[in-house]
């Protein structure tokens, strides 16, 4: 064999290796064949790759909550795919790899304290809709916040227990962050930081009743914000992360690694913000260690000067143009009552990709 083909081959290998060792790779549980059996299969937790003995014991012990725990890493993988749409790293999952996002990851990063943010909120509010939803037996609705009714409007409907499904995201997904390292400190702070989200943002819904779509009455419940304003919110904290630098001191139980903001002047961060101590690559071209694949190939925006622009994007190699023919709604018309007809156009756009 090659000997060139040899030394990649064991990059690779090394490299995953490495990843592995403190990987959430129980995030896997969300992606392939697994998730899509969950709704017709029961989940057997021993076949969960990564589990440590604490999510173990969770997983046997409240095995009807574990769909809602991998529906909630999926919808977290998804929103941080659609913030990071337009960057350089747009969240990119791998197929067939435990190691779902590869050794992006691996790194105490910005976007490593992004995705665990989003992923704990993740769970965090898929368990709580769930249990909303009455799909599991052992939650329901949440009784113990209520207080007394407004002007205008009674208690009603079915308040979402955010508290109980905040509750399951931290016994679960911090059930692997107990090192006295500096990355399960991180870990630990970005995870919280995802959750506390839902709990800040939880508000009033209500619906009206009464003839002809009259207010005579009006019942509220309590309710989970839109999970896209949730991430919308994580990606402007991401935006504004926290620098950290590492110290050690020893304690009774041996070296302990703690996290301390790296300029004093800027302001400390508090429990709702992201925190990182290790900066991130370009990603502008493919790197295997990293775990990057580049930008090329990447559609760009090309009347645009952020990061999804083709300057910024295509790292200043330039970019391609081609023409694209789509099959397009239009010419569309109300008729009474009641639906609506359309004709079909093909309309042809410019298409712009990085070098």
């Amino acid at each position: 064999m090659d000997l060139y083909l040899i030394g990649y081959l064991m990059c690779v290998w090394l490299s995953s290796s490495r990843v592995l060792g403190g990987y959430p790779i129980w995030w896997s549980l969300a992606l392939g064949q697994q998730y899509s059996s969950l709704g017709s299969q029961p989940i057997l937790c021993g076949s969960i790759p990564g589990l440590v003995p604490k999510q173990l014991r969770f997983c046997r012990n409240y095995i009807e909550i574990m769909p809602s725990v991998a529906e909630g890493v999926k919808l977290g993988i998804q929103e941080c795919q659609h913030q990071f749409r337009g960057r350089r790293w747009n969240c990119t999952t791998i197929k067939d790899n435990l190691a779902i996002f590869g050794p992006v990851l691996d790194k105490a990063t910005r976007e490593s304290a992004f995705v665990h943010a989003i992923a704990s909120a993740g769970v965090a509010f898929a368990v709580t809709r769930s249990c909303a939803e009455g799909t599991s037996t052992m939650c329901g609705c949440d009784s113990h916040h209520k207080g007394p009714p407004g002007e205008g409007w009674k208690w009603g409907g079915c308040s979402e227990d955010a508290e109980f499904g905040v509750l399951v995201s931290r016994e679960f997904a911090d059930a692997r962050e107990n090192r006295p390292d500096a990355r399960s400190a991180m870990n630990r702070h970005n995870n919280e930081a995802g959750r506390t989200t839902i709990l800040d943002h939880m508000h009033l819904r209500c619906k009206c009743h009464g003839l002809s779509g009259s207010c005579e009455v009006k019942t509220c419940w309590w309710a989970q914000p839109d999970f896209r304003m949730l991430g919308d919110y994580l990606k402007d904290k991401y935006d504004s992360a926290s620098e950290m630098v590492v110290e050690k001191h020893r304690e009774s139980r041996g070296w302990v690694e703690t996290l301390r903001v790296k300029y004093a002047f800027f302001k400390h961060p508090t429990e709702r913000d992201l925190v990182y101590y290790e900066g991130s690559p370009n990603f502008c071209e493919p790197n295997q260690e990293t775990g990057s694949f580049g930008t090329r190939d990447r559609v760009c925006n090309v009347s645009s000067h952020g990061i999804e622009g083709c300057d910024l994007l295509c790292c200043g190699r330039g970019h391609n143009t081609r023409t694209e023919k789509r099959k397009e709604k239009c010419h569309c018309i109300f008729h009474w009552c009641c639906y609506v007809s359309c004709q079909e156009c093909v309309r042809v756009y410019d298409v712009h990709t990085c070098k």
